[in-house]
């Protein structure tokens, strides 16, 4: 194979067509824009989501609730991803540190899955009841 012997796929390339060429090009005479109406004239643009004058179904569709921004704010951790970490005390630094906090969280709070085998000290984190309790009878505390 050689640089000058490439070629493009078979099919890869398709000629533009011309419209307006006559009637042996196949789009001739109204140019492929059926007759007359607003499709038809100069200058026709069409609002996204536009049905025909029906209301448009991102109008008819109930809106209610409210979205907060806040919600990726709080990273969960669970019980037993606390085990990876060799630390003994463990802040929101050492969580980033081991790449169980994405960038965009600003909070921590640890939930009860799994088990924790060793004595571990959390500081500014938040903590479940349950998780809480499993800390603690594994003789660990939370500041």
């Amino acid at each position: 194979m050689r640089l000058n012997t490439l070629k493009p796929a078979v099919g890869s390339k398709t000629k533009k067509t011309r419209i307006g060429r006559g009637m042996g090009s196949g789009l001739g005479k109204t140019c492929g824009y059926g007759h007359k109406g607003q499709k038809a004239r100069s200058g026709y643009s069409r609002k996204t989501g536009f049905e025909g004058g029906q209301m448009p179904l991102q109008r008819r569709t109930p809106k209610f609730g409210f979205t907060s921004l806040d919600t990726n704010s709080t990273a969960e951790i669970y019980l037993h991803d606390l085990n990876k970490i060799k630390a003994a005390k463990i802040d929101f630094a050492e969580l980033k540190k081991n790449n169980l906090v994405k960038s965009c969280n600003k909070f921590a709070k640890v939930i009860l899955s799994g088990n924790i085998d060793r004595a571990i000290t959390l500081v500014g984190i938040k903590v479940t009841a349950g998780a809480k309790q499993a800390i603690e009878k594994a003789g660990g505390k939370i500041e």
